[in-house]
């Protein structure tokens, strides 16, 4: 187990390296590619660009002052309670998933405190530019939250004989086409996840071994 104070410095590298990556990606998909274009990588990957007011992959929760509000709270708490915690003696594991945790948060919050103020929002097929501070398209706390990252991973059609699923509502309809895993997110948003997947694991482990 390394020392304290190697682990507060090992929280720090990832925080940073993670909000530093994914400022760079969102800074070059907002300038170089125009909201709803996509870039086909892979069959399975392609990244595609949109923006939204909410959470993790889309998600909302309230107004857009209260999420932002809600965020800034939130990653203020859990560095707290990880400094705290690394003060107190925790495992390396769980300092790595809550500098993750914070790393995504911060991320997002980026996006939503300073990119309505330092970009415009031109019509597609027009990308978007950085504009001198407080000229962008919406102001502190109300900018949107850049996506780029879709895996369609697999894609198929309903067969259009199937009528019966026309009357079940939280089932797809006859013929309509659908996706597997069609959540489109960055890399803030997969800092977040796997964490909290690693978490789950860690735990559940833990749990079926006692």
């Amino acid at each position: 187990m390394i020392s304290r104070k190697q682990q507060g410095w090992l929280a720090t590298a990832i925080v940073l390296c993670v909000l530093i990556l994914d400022q760079l990606i969102k800074v070059w998909v907002k300038t170089h590619m125009y909201l709803g274009e996509s870039i086909h990588v892979f069959d399975w990957f392609q990244l595609h660009f949109i923006e939204n007011n909410g959470m993790a992959f889309g998600w909302e929760l309230g107004g857009k002052y209260f999420l932002t509000a809600f965020r800034l709270v939130v990653v203020t708490a859990i560095g707290f309670y990880t400094w705290r915690r690394i003060r107190e003696g925790i495992s390396t594991f769980l300092v790595v998933c809550l500098a993750l945790i914070i790393a995504g948060a911060a991320g997002n919050i980026i996006d939503c405190l300073f990119y309505g103020l330092i970009f415009n929002n031109p019509t597609p097929p027009q990308v978007a530019q950085l504009v001198p501070w407080g000229l962008g398209y919406s102001s502190l706390m109300l900018g949107r939250v850049v996506d780029m990252f879709y895996f369609p991973l697999v894609e198929w059609d309903m067969p259009t004989t199937w009528t019966w699923l026309n009357n079940v509502s939280f089932l797809p309809k006859a013929g309509e086409h659908c996706v597997f895993f069609s959540p489109i997110f960055n890399l803030a948003d997969a800092a977040i996840s796997c964490s909290i997947i690693l978490l789950l694991l860690s735990y559940a482990f833990r749990f079926r071994k006692s």
